[in-house]
């Protein structure tokens, strides 16, 4: 898993959706989105169980299509999130959470200095097609 979150080599899940509708129908997607920044915190997955538990608890909580159960983002880290907002798109098949942060941190993985970083930390460097860390 190391390698997947902080290794160069660009290994995109194509087969991700699919897959998640497949071992879980009925899971639409969820942009979240800091409130506060307006950085791209995640893209993770909602069905009517979880949307309805994030929006009781004002949390965000998802649908894992890896472990097909809820999930409430960053329970584990401590990194959890204040739902503030759901929007809807224009054909009601995705959502964005706007969300702020409760600690700080957004993502469970870690800088070199022990912080939390946003998810978004790697950029596809177009001339090697290599993953440059933006936040070491």
């Amino acid at each position: 898993m190391k390698e997947l979150e902080e290794g160069t080599a660009l290994t995109l899940d194509f087969n991700k959706l699919t897959k998640a509708v497949s071992a879980c129908p009925g899971v639409i997607p969820v942009a979240v989105q800091n409130a506060d920044t307006h950085e791209v915190i995640l893209v993770a997955y909602t069905n009517e169980i979880a949307l309805k538990k994030a929006i009781a608890e004002r949390t965000a909580i998802f649908w894992s299509t890896s472990r097909n159960e809820l999930w409430e983002k960053g329970k584990t880290s401590g990194e959890t999130f204040e739902l503030l907002e759901v929007r809807v798109n224009c054909e009601q098949n995705s959502l964005l959470y706007l969300v702020r942060p409760r600690r700080g941190g957004i993502c469970h993985t870690k800088n070199q200095a022990g912080q939390p970083r946003n998810c978004y930390y790697r950029r596809l460097d177009f001339q090697t097609g290599q993953l440059v860390n933006l936040d070491p």
